[in-house]
């Protein structure tokens, strides 16, 4: 029998080989994507100071959408979390995209964080 690697397993290889190569800093925290089959969520770290600096996510905005993990949703989380970055002082950031493809859900959230006004 073949013993198959969980696709979940083969993502989070890929984000420690990621994060190997990435760090937010005061001046430029990262930007975490995490996409999950119903919601997506991301958050601003710093890992100098080990702590969220903002957050934002599908599930806050419930009523909003019925199904929290499409594009459209994906996009409203992004735009979101920039507003309250940029209410934070925060302009600038690194992102990390959690292992995921640059795609989809993901290419949405962080288009929609650029065009709110962070730069990455």
């Amino acid at each position: 029998m073949i013993n198959k690697k969980s696709k979940d397993a083969a993502r989070q290889k890929r984000h420690i080989r990621l994060r190997a190569n990435l760090s937010g800093t005061t001046e430029r925290p990262r930007l975490a994507v995490y996409r999950s089959n119903k919601n997506i969520a991301a958050q601003i770290i710093d890992d100098v100071k080990k702590v969220t600096l903002v957050s934002a996510s599908s599930i806050e905005h419930a009523n909003k959408f019925e199904n929290g993990s499409n594009v459209a949703a994906a996009a409203l989380v992004g735009k979101t979390l920039a507003e309250r970055a940029l209410a934070a002082g925060i302009t600038e950031v690194v992102f990390d995209r959690g292992g995921y493809l640059y795609h989809g859900r993901v290419k949405a959230l962080a288009d929609a964080a650029r065009e709110a006004g962070l730069k990455f």
